[in-house]
């Protein structure tokens, strides 16, 4: 370890605080960090990507702050050198210096100023050639929020063009008249942001006998597929996903969280997850659920929730015994672990046969010690799958024998408005047809906590709420007489 250097740790926690440092202090720290040049600062952003991906831990905060360092570097760099991280064809933009671009003038997709914006279903802004490049590649969500889109028809934002010709005119900026940086402009061809040789060289190292080179190759195929939209597309088309669901059955634990996080990353395309499930990749994910490291569990969980958006997967997934695996993770799993198993077993509790295979499990027991834990984190979770199981005849039952009237009660007083809501729903569940239940629960006082929710909760919770209290009314009405 290098020894201490007090004038870089200040110049550090400096840079990292203040919105714009001296120039002086990230001069020093562009020379002390040696990140001298934008190819210094790219290589050094790919490391800390893959270092974030790969770490085990929650990188969140540390990862804004780096990163944020690292785009601080980048416009001092940009403003000694303004031509540094300039094609040919961007030189043209600049004439003396090259000012920070607004946010909003950015198209999401290609980061770069938008020349011809226009307005999808959801409201957000692209530049037309970048979103209509997206389309065409048979996308049906917003890049940036990953609405479904309602339509694909291109409004042209024809305000945000002004202010954008504007700003270019107050900042001495020309626009190419011909920008477009989504496309080939020789050919008018979509171009694509992946590497082809080398996935299909990576794909060729997959298919080497040496487990090494195979772990090595899973690894970096996982990273890529992490990487863009073009990249999940290109390593499909390539025929890797057969030779990753091969490698879900290898002897070597960090071959296979490579292999399992690799198709988690490829399953976020829609067209992508077919292909995963025709692969025969459900039974082995379930495999590395049940018997892989932590890491690896916590991946298959989320590969199989991501899978399960399709509603023929929900059936599929749940028929290979997926659901006793993820019981066990929801469990013993790391909190994270915990998270991605049950929003896994939420989804697939939408087909009427999965919930059977979950209570049947057995999972009403851990839900309710996570509901009366309110320390634990897990509430949240508990109650939207309690919700969903107390549709069932059998979670119905499951519910009602584990004593949970109490917990109810108390989170339809004093939880955040979506645990009331289901709670209430759990709770309208489990009284309607049963007088008994009606009983035990206005003796806990849910009769005053349901009126104050029938007024002032979410618009479920105050159908829920109002449908309890009819029910309490009739109880009324048969014992008065």
């Amino acid at each position: 370890m290098d020894s201490p250097d007090l004038l870089l740790d200040r110049d550090l926690e400096i840079a990292q605080k203040e919105k714009d440092p001296d120039p002086e202090i990230l001069r020093r720290l562009s020379e002390n960090l040696q990140l001298r040049t934008i190819n210094d600062l790219k290589k050094e952003s790919l490391a800390l990507h893959e270092m974030v991906i790969s770490s085990s831990v929650d990188p969140e905060d540390c990862f804004a702050k780096m990163s944020s360092l690292l785009r601080k570097l980048k416009d001092y760099v940009l403003t000694i050198n303004p031509e540094a991280d300039t094609s040919e064809g961007e030189k043209g933009l600049i004439k003396h210096r090259s000012p920070v671009i607004p946010d909003d003038f950015r198209c999401p997709i290609s980061l770069e100023l938008m020349r011809d914006p226009v307005i999808v279903s959801t409201g957000q802004t692209y530049e037309r050639s970048c979103i209509q490049k997206w389309l065409d590649a048979g996308h049906k969500t917003c890049p940036k929020t990953q609405q479904t889109l309602l339509h694909t028809a291109l409004t042209p934002n024809y305000v945000l063009k002004s202010l954008i010709a504007l700003w270019c005119e107050s900042n001495g900026i020309e626009l190419p008249k011909n920008q477009d940086n989504c496309r080939n402009k020789k050919t008018g061809k979509f171009v694509s942001d992946c590497d082809r040789p080398a996935i299909h060289a990576l794909l060729q190292k997959l298919l080497d006998g040496n487990p090494e080179i195979q772990r090595a190759a899973a690894g970096e195929l996982r990273l890529l597929a992490k990487r863009n939209a073009d990249n999940r597309v290109c390593i499909a088309e390539a025929g890797a996903i057969p030779r990753l669901v091969e490698l879900l059955s290898s002897t070597d634990p960090r071959t296979q969280e490579h292999a399992v996080t690799a198709l988690l990353n490829l399953s976020i395309n829609e067209g992508n997850k077919g292909s995963i499930v025709n692969s025969g990749a459900i039974p082995d994910i379930v495999d590395v659920l049940k018997t892989g490291s932590m890491e690896a569990r916590e991946n298959a969980a989320a590969t199989l929730f991501s899978l399960s958006v399709i509603d023929e997967n929900k059936v599929i997934i749940g028929a290979a015994g997926a659901i006793p695996a993820l019981i066990d993770l929801l469990c013993q799993g790391t909190p994270r672990g915990k998270k991605d198993a049950a929003t896994a077993i939420f989804n697939l509790a939408i087909y009427q046969g999965n919930k059977v295979r979950a209570v049947r499990a057995g999972i009403v027991v851990p839900l309710m010690r996570f509901l009366k834990d309110a320390g634990g984190g897990m509430v949240d979770e508990a109650l939207a799958i309690l919700a969903i199981l107390a549709s069932h005849q059998e979670g119905k039952l499951a519910i009602g024998q584990a004593e949970p009237f109490p917990v109810l009660v108390e989170v339809i007083k004093t939880g955040s408005p979506r645990n009331r809501e289901n709670a209430a729903a759990v709770l309208w569940s489990l009284c309607t047809n049963d007088a008994q239940h009606l009983k035990i629960a206005r003796e806990l006082g849910a009769e005053e906590a349901l009126k104050e929710l029938s007024e002032n909760g979410t618009d479920r919770a105050k159908r829920k709420a109002g449908n309890i209290l009819e029910l309490l009314q009739r109880v009324e009405v048969v014992v008065d007489p």
